[in-house]
């Protein structure tokens, strides 16, 4: 047979549409073309093939006219996740394997030169597209991508090391001869339990912090901690995952496909929060995603878990600017020339700076030696429609020396993860969804706020000049306070909190 057909996916930002690779051996000069939009990665997969094959003790049909066509021929291919799938055809197509075992497969990997299987990018949006196709093909991946890929409940999977394992296993079988070997299926991966995560009882003193932390972790609100240098504020942030509810296998399904297309999911880490705490030279691209083809950004990466921003005026304007939109939405689009991408972007954000360049503005410790002009500055490096999406702005000011040996240890984030629990429960059973979540359109219904409390907000809102954004995500912080008192109507007293709780930055 001199045409075969085999099955393999392509990867558009968390989409992984289906790529048939059709293999054409014909007469003629001897030539290998590739055809099918793709790029130079996908281009160089004829050296690794030829080579594999060679060293595998394959054959090699040197003086066939080789033709590759990826379809279809519009949809960008990149990586080398088509190696394995383009020598697969080659061997179908010169009648060393079975063609027609090729039907109800799907296969992607890399080949080195020597025929092992490398792994690829995507695993899991590759499994999650090929479930919801309800296609009923076995996808077939090398070993480490198949443990990814094994996490996708119902799903048909084999894996394999080695290109010979493969090519044995679709050996066409004459009557009489033995049964071929069968692939096998991937282990399953030991997720790491146990693992002990900064608490929250280190953290002493700082009770207004520790309280709107607790606050943010209970709605999901986005918290800036702002302070001079050494008062606690990323030690403070880096204890919030400690105080956030396991994630559903939906959350966790989402949040590992994203890392699994950047290639930095770890399946042992399956079912945990992340932390993405990028440093404050990362760019824009870096920071919300993009390039060509697109890639997630951290504010992706960061998806159902959380996004910490230390320093943050000293990320670049354009960057942070950048972020208010997926802030926003919980997704961030990508267009290009040639494509659009979408990812998702639903993470939690935490941001943590200074007051002022010197960072002494409002300390006891040390007179801050900056002018008026300088904090304004300095301040000014954050627009006021990013700090609109903040949910929270705190101060975290220095304690005194004495207090601080002096104080006793907090309190445990098992018990403030209790509380949260029980909040987020409430929210789930109310509304189906966190507080923070909540559109503009649903406040009036879930908020259920006594109208003191409303007539106290309206006039907090008209003397404080706040914009519609400020009012609705007040009563969204507010719904919080009162969910995580056990209250069913919002009253005076989680109003007042929930301003409080939204002041400006210092010197301003």
């Amino acid at each position: 047979m001199s045409l075969a057909i085999v099955h393999s996916r392509a990867l558009l930002g968390l989409q992984a549409p289906e790529v048939t690779v059709e293999v054409h051996l014909a007469n003629g000069l001897p030539s290998f073309t590739l055809v099918g939009l793709a790029d130079t990665e996908v281009k160089e997969a004829r050296e690794r093939v030829r080579a594999a094959l060679q060293h595998s003790g394959l054959d090699f049909p040197h003086n066939r006219r080789i033709t590759v066509n990826l379809a279809p021929a519009d949809l960008p291919k990149e990586g080398g996740r088509f190696d394995l799938p383009i020598a697969l055809g080659i061997l179908a197509a010169a009648g060393h394997i079975d063609a027609a075992a090729l039907d109800g497969l799907e296969f992607a990997g890399e080949l080195s030169l020597a025929g092992d299987l490398r792994p690829v990018r995507g695993a899991l949006p590759m499994a999650l597209a090929l479930q919801r196709s309800g296609r009923g093909r076995t996808l077939v991946l090398p070993r480490r991508s198949a443990e990814e890929a094994a996490l996708v409940p119902g799903l048909a999977l084999r894996c394999a090391d080695h290109l010979d394992e493969i090519v044995e296993a679709l050996q066409p079988v004459e009557p009489g001869d033995p049964p071929t070997p069968v692939l096998p299926r991937p282990r399953p991966v030991e997720v790491r339990e146990g693992t002990l995560l900064p608490d929250l009882q280190d953290v002493r003193g700082q009770a207004a912090a520790k309280r709107a932390l607790e606050i943010a972790a209970a709605g999901r609100h986005s918290l800036l901690l702002v302070g001079p240098p050494g008062t606690g504020k990323s030690m403070l942030a880096q204890r919030l995952s400690g105080l956030l509810p396991p994630l559903s296998e939906e959350e966790a399904l989402e949040s590992a496909a994203v890392l699994s297309l950047a290639g930095r999911f770890e399946p042992a880490d399956w079912a945990r929060r992340v932390l993405r705490s990028p440093h404050h030279s990362a760019s824009s691209v870096a920071l919300v995603g993009g390039g060509s083809p697109p890639r997630p950004g951290e504010i992706s990466l960061a998806h159902h878990g959380i996004l910490f921003l230390d320093e943050l005026p000293e990320f670049p304007r354009g960057a942070l600017e950048a972020l208010r939109e997926p802030l926003e939405n919980g997704r961030i689009t990508i267009s290009r020339a040639a494509q659009q991408a979408e990812f998702p972007a639903r993470c939690q954000l935490v941001a943590a700076m200074n007051p002022c360049p010197c960072g002494m503005l409002g300390s006891t410790a040390k007179p801050c030696r900056c002018t008026p002009e300088a904090v304004q500055r300095y301040q000014n490096k954050l627009s006021g429609p990013l700090l609109d999406r903040i949910d929270l702005r705190v101060e975290v000011l220095a304690i005194p020396p004495e207090e601080l040996t002096g104080a006793p240890d907090g309190e445990p984030s098992r018990l403030v993860a209790e509380r949260v629990a029980e909040a987020r429960r409430r929210q789930q059973a109310r509304q189906g969804g966190s507080n923070a979540e909540l559109e503009a359109g649903q406040l009036h219904d879930q908020v259920r706020a006594e109208p003191e409390a409303t007539r106290f907000l309206n006039t907090a809102a008209s003397r404080l000049g706040w914009s519609g954004r400020s009012l609705h995500r007040v009563l969204r912080v507010a719904r919080t306070i009162a969910d995580l008192a056990e209250a069913d109507t919002l009253g005076v007293i989680h109003v007042a909190e929930a301003i409080q709780l939204r002041r400006a930055l210092p010197g301003r």
